[in-house]
């Protein structure tokens, strides 16, 4: 699995599983031990920008085949990554971060989707790529 793309799936998936935990403490603010809910949620973000590119990228590098499909499942993760992108900036912005603030945010159906998308490819790559495949992602302007 090439790194980069491990890396942001990992990160991802370990703040849904932190916002999980957070909401069901009942919190009413993130002030505290609750303050993590903002680091988790901020690594979150910075691995959802730019994910359906990184995605491309490997599609492209690896010759995924039928690459119609490939490109087309990256198009869906990157407008899910987007969307649940928009939604963890959102209550980044909020002055608290309730534990029902996180819980609405791990029953957003982007949040969802988003996470259903990667379980699938991420199932999908590791049967059809090299384990030492590497790439270094360069963003696209």
């Amino acid at each position: 699995m090439p790194e980069d793309f491990q890396k942001r799936v990992d990160a991802i998936e370990e703040a849904y599983e932190f916002m999980l935990a957070y909401a069901a403490q009942g919190a009413a603010g993130d002030s505290g031990a609750g303050s993590q809910i903002r680091d988790f949620l901020t690594r979150a973000a910075e691995a959802l920008a730019d994910l359906g590119s990184v995605l491309t990228t490997i599609i492209e590098r690896e010759r995924l085949e039928p690459a119609e499909c490939y490109r087309a499942f990256a198009a869906v993760v990157d407008r899910d990554a987007r969307d649940s992108m928009a939604a963890i900036q959102l209550v980044l912005a909020q002055p608290s971060i309730s534990s029902q603030v996180v819980d609405n945010l791990n029953a957003s159906i982007h949040v969802r989707a988003l996470l259903t998308d990667l379980f699938l490819i991420d199932e999908i790559l590791k049967v059809r790529l090299k384990p030492d495949t590497t790439y270094e992602h360069t963003p696209r302007s």
